[in-house]
């Protein structure tokens, strides 16, 4: 079955960086694009960034574009998202999720992982 484990939350200060994993099996992760989403308390699921199954093609939420990378390795069936100058307003649950159709559009989710930024 499809399974998507999300690591390498915690806390961050502000300005600080964490790099999020998603180690994926159960499927052909080379042939799906994949995305990340958070959810922040109080508040509704927000994409935050997809990549093509390439690994060429992604696309971020304004939010954080020019502050997150996302990417990854078919090799090891593992996508990414590197976060840098975190802000309070990132803290969020992050999960990654496996696209279908495009990034936006997902059909399995990981548990997630938690990110906090504060001083």
């Amino acid at each position: 079955q499809v399974q998507l484990v999300e690591s390498g939350g915690g806390l961050a200060q502000p300005g600080g960086s964490l790099r999020l994993s998603c180690a994926a099996s159960g499927f052909t992760f080379s042939s799906y694009a994949m995305s990340w989403a958070r959810q922040a308390p109080g508040k509704g699921l927000e994409w935050v960034s997809g990549i093509y199954s390439d690994g060429i093609y992604t696309h971020y939420a304004d939010s954080v574009k020019g502050r997150f990378t996302i990417s990854r390795d078919n090799a090891k069936n593992t996508v990414y998202l590197q976060m840098n100058s975190l802000k309070p307003e990132d803290t969020a649950r992050y999960s990654c999720a496996r696209a279908i159709a495009s990034v936006a559009e997902c059909d399995y989710w990981g548990q997630g992982t938690q990110v906090t930024v504060s001083t």
